[in-house]
């Protein structure tokens, strides 16, 4: 039977909308939404009286939330009481457990230890990367999802939690006995100096005090010799908008209105300024952005570029102008809505999906360039809007092939690099570590002994060329001509782990960096041999250039830094 407070709720809800509607129009918005809504619950009263089997009003009524809100856009989503930690640890980076990244091993059916963060409970009871999970407190989790893993390896700080896991190499069941603790996930996973003299600071996520990390990261760079900054941006997909306010108040005059939000409701629409004095308002900076930096990053790096305070680097940013806030409902869970766009300094708004107007697939449409709209730096350099931030500088990007995609994405990158830590108790610094011929062959052999296959596109193209000219009887004129192309791409398959083989290397070293040396070491290693990294430090060393780039071609009508809008 369906519990007592979910009907209570439908038919208050029903009765709230209904009541002052009755005497309106029949076509008004207020009235057909009671409609809806008493519809509603007339349906989930007869499935509870006369459907065969009974239903589980929870899972039940979850499921339809999550149904109506798929039809607004990606951010909307409804959290009930026993998910709401997620909406914390979205928000602030906290949770209390034991500090791993967890996966699904497909090929072992089970979840795995992929990274167990340095310095928590995971890390000092000595679980490591590659340990298959089989048991958290007594319960069998051979075959569960990594998020039904997660929730067990959660839980209140200070209780304790005994995790067995089969490692590869022992022959016996291994349990670690740890204590939950609070994990906060940093913000900023790496800041040092780089040729001398820059500070470069890596900005993962937009939580709770990230600000006064950033604020602190500046002022040790300051006193490390750093004269000019760059801001890493990349793969940030944001978080909390005051948090990136007031990191742009560490550049910019105080009181200086950074964002402007607008929505259907008068508190939605806000005006926000930075607070406090800045730290730094003159040293040249250089923000690096790609298509996975969104929100709140956009919000910052889209700021300083239209307060000419840095020079944007990189690829177009992925383009979320929208903002949400989260409201508590009843029986403890939160919904996580939209409730307006924002605006930055030159009055647009970066938003490159239109969700108001889905096609049949429902797939919303992207706002093409064509139609976007001219806006104004405060020196008067054009900018657009719609479609994210575009970079000021956009180097080439590194050299990629689908062979790399496919390693990013298997177990077998994942189960080579466990085999090599159990073979190597340690290996170089990050400063210095490379991936030598001798260790590269030994990956490639053991990808052909594991049965990695790697489906050309050239040779599914040339399939389908197959199956085309059969079908429109050109096959025996041209059958001599694919035989030699397809002879030449079966000899050649080994040929793409030639030509990329300094890009398969960094994936390679990377992944065996991170592992001894944790995401600070991942960083580092990053920074040798990066093509954005190296644009925006010669743009920092050329400081006529730098100028350059914040100049406008064309003389055009400035905004204040002061008042923007």
């Amino acid at each position: 039977m369906i519990k007592k407070k979910y009907k209570l709720l439908l038919l208050l809800l029903a009765a709230a909308l209904l009541t002052p509607a009755m005497g309106q129009n029949k076509d008004s918005h207020k009235f057909r939404l009671a409609k809806q809504v008493s519809v509603l619950n007339d349906i989930i009263k007869d499935l509870n009286m006369f459907y065969v089997d009974s239903i589980m009003p929870d899972k039940f009524i979850n499921k339809s939330i999550d149904a109506m809100l798929r039809n607004l856009d990606p951010y909307t989503v409804y959290y009930p009481e026993e998910k709401s930690n997620e909406l914390k640890m979205m928000t602030t980076g906290k949770y209390a457990g034991v500090g791993s990244v967890i996966t699904y091993h497909a090929k072992k059916k089970s979840t795995v230890i992929s990274e167990p963060y340095v310095g928590m409970p995971a890390h000092k009871a000595g679980l490591k990367a590659g340990d298959v999970i089989l048991s958290v407190n007594d319960v069998n989790v051979k075959g569960m999802s990594s998020d039904s893993v997660s929730d067990l390896m959660r839980g209140e700080a200070g209780t304790k939690v005994t995790i067995v896991v089969e490692r590869p190499g022992t022959k016996k069941p291994l349990a670690f006995k740890m204590v939950r603790e609070n994990i906060a996930l940093p913000a900023i996973n790496y800041y040092g100096i780089e040729e001398g003299d820059v500070g470069y600071i890596s900005l993962t996520s937009f939580t709770q005090n990230c600000a006064k990390d950033m604020r602190k990261a500046v002022v040790e760079l300051k006193k490390q010799g750093a004269t000019s900054f760059m801001i890493d941006l990349r793969d940030n997909g944001g978080g909390l908008l005051d948090e990136a306010i007031d990191i742009v108040g560490l550049f910019v005059p105080k009181g200086t209105t950074v964002v402007t939000t607008k929505g259907k409701t008068e508190q939605s629409n806000e005006v926000y300024a930075t607070k406090r004095e800045p730290i730094d308002t003159e040293s040249p900076i250089v923000v690096l952005v790609n298509g996975q930096t969104a929100s709140a990053s956009e919000i910052l790096a889209g700021a300083l570029q239209d307060f000419d305070r840095a020079v944007v680097v990189g690829s177009r940013t992925f383009g979320k102008g929208l903002v949400q806030s989260t409201r508590q409902v009843s029986g403890g869970g939160y919904l996580k809505l939209t409730t307006a766009k924002y605006y930055i300094p030159s009055g647009r708004c970066v938003q490159a999906l239109d969700y108001s107007h889905m096609i049949d697939d429902g797939k919303s449409t992207r706002v093409p360039d064509s139609l976007t709209n001219i806006f104004h730096t405060a020196a008067g350099r054009e900018v657009r809007d719609g479609g994210g931030i575009r970079p000021d500088i956009e180097p080439k990007p590194e050299e990629a092939s689908a062979l790399a995609f496919r390693l990013l994405h298997s177990f077998e990158l994942f189960d080579f690099v466990t085999e090599f830590c159990l073979k190597h108790s340690s290996i170089e610094p990050a400063e210095t570590f490379t991936v030598s011929d001798e260790l590269y062959e030994e990956f490639k052999e053991y990808l052909k002994k594991t049965g990695f296959s790697y489906d050309m596109l050239s040779v599914k193209i040339l399939a389908e060329l197959k199956e085309m000219v059969k079908l429109e009887g050109f096959e025996e004129t041209t059958k001599e001509e694919i035989e030699s192309i397809e002879k030449k791409l079966q000899s050649s398959i080994d040929k793409p782990f030639s030509h990329f083989s300094k890009y398969l290397k960094t994936i390679l070293a990377n992944e065996i960096v991170k592992r001894y040396h944790g995401q600070r070491g991942e960083c580092i290693y990053l920074l040798r041999d990066d093509n954005d990294i190296k644009e925006g430090i010669s743009i920092l060393k050329e400081s006529k250039r730098y100028k350059e780039i914040l100049t406008p071609k064309k003389q055009a009508h400035g905004i204040n830094r002061e008042t923007v809008f």
